[in-house]
């Protein structure tokens, strides 16, 4: 599991070294945090009417953009620092993980561009490479309990890869397939991730907590997605996507309740995962409620993509940053501002378009405020911490 640092007393000056390149996550939590600012500004105003058509063309690329380039910018940082702690061997630094901010961020521009093929190339080959990147040091170390890693990054590429190739007419398949089941990868990730350090960081800053795991609970959570992304893969009928959705729900639901989520109020680091990890089991219901036609399906999916995913990844972007450079693993009011404007704008998109339909394009410009406030405020609150050396004077 990730391994985060003990806090140690700053020294008086801490080191101005630029140190942008020592660690994966130091540039891929900042593009994505920009990204995630700009880009949903940006498609809210055209969504909205306030800019001309055309920013990513439809709402696929929207997701696509939020799923390949937010998404993966995050998790690529996250396995880069973690698979060194797993393994004891380096990870991508310096050039080489220069020139693989430099392949996303050519991946975000292209999308914009005219040129389609270069960016379904260029976005497929993301993925692969990062996929290269944590194998040579999962293999050499034969650490085999997270070569699944890999193969997830793979199916990732061949569905950023599909969602392409459907837009230029080159394959038949439904570009929202594919996106379905890139979200289940990362659905996926979520999961395992979270099984391994939600607990953990719950006891350890909860005293008193005695979050557990139950052995058939963690087999039913994490193998009902596995079956959901066959389901969604060979596009089961909806009746069995909808039973399959609600049964897997409830194994969440379980899993969840063992980590005693009600204890964590007292530590904004802790009850930022919980809430987002309380998400997956509103997705999941909601979900197969969609499925079943009794709510409109992007609720669903921003349960998802803006709770689960937006939760889980600005706590782990200020976790992980504030271990890995030395700094104490507390909170202060900029990262709780941060995490409460995640969860409104979940709450606003997901309940406000459910329960205010007559106001829905209201909610969605709410919701985005928000999220864009919480990423940029991230933005300009790590920057000084994720391109400075670590200050306690260690590598990373």
């Amino acid at each position: 599991m990730l391994k985060l640092e003990g806090a140690r007393p700053p020294p008086t000056h801490a080191p101005a070294a630029f140190a942008l390149w020592n660690l994966g996550f130091r540039p891929f939590y900042f593009l994505a945090s920009v990204f995630a600012a700009l880009s949903v500004a940006l498609w809210t105003c055209e969504y909205s009417g306030y800019l001309p058509a055309g920013y990513l063309r439809n709402p696929v690329w929207h997701g696509h953009e939020m799923l390949f380039g937010y998404t993966l910018a995050v998790v690529t940082g996250f396995l880069f620092t973690a698979v060194r702690n797993w393994t004891g061997q380096p990870t991508p630094t310096g050039a080489l993980l220069a020139g693989y901010a430099a392949l996303w961020v050519a991946g975000r521009a292209l999308v914009l561009t005219p040129y389609a093929l270069a960016a379904a190339l260029v976005n497929a080959a993301f993925p692969l490479a990062v996929a290269v990147g944590i194998g040579i040091p999962l293999v050499r170390s034969g650490n085999r309990r997270n070569y699944f890693f890999i193969a997830l990054l793979v199916v990732l590429s061949l569905a950023t890869l599909a969602v392409h190739l459907s837009f230029l007419g080159i394959l038949r398949w439904p570009q929202l397939v594919s996106m379905q089941v890139g979200l289940d990868v990362v659905l996926f990730i979520m999961a395992v991730m979270g099984g391994r350090v939600i607990p953990m960081f719950t006891n350890n800053g909860i005293p008193g907590a005695r979050a557990t795991r139950h052995p058939l609970v963690e087999k039913l959570a994490l193998g009902g997605i596995l079956a959901l992304f066959a389901a969604d893969l060979l596009q089961a009928s909806s009746t069995v996507v909808a039973v399959l959705t609600f049964a897997v729900a409830a194994a969440h639901a379980a899993r969840f309740y063992l980590w005693q989520p009600w204890r964590t109020w007292p530590n904004a680091l802790v009850w930022i995962l919980h809430a987002a990890y309380g998400w997956i089991v509103v997705y999941l219901v909601l979900r197969a409620l969609a499925t079943l036609g009794v709510i409109a399906e992007p609720l669903a999916v921003h349960a998802l993509t803006i709770g689960a995913i937006g939760g889980l990844t600005i706590g782990m972007m200020t976790r992980t940053a504030r271990g890995h450079t030395g700094r104490p693993l507390t909170a202060d009011g900029f990262e709780v501002m941060c995490y409460v404007l995640v969860q409104l704008a979940a709450a606003i998109r997901v309940f406000g378009g459910m329960l205010l339909p007559g106001v829905y394009l209201t909610t969605v410009i709410a919701s985005a405020i928000c999220w864009s406030s919480a990423f940029a405020l991230y933005a300009l609150r790590y920057w000084p911490v994720l391109a400075r050396a670590r200050i306690d004077g260690k590598p990373g």
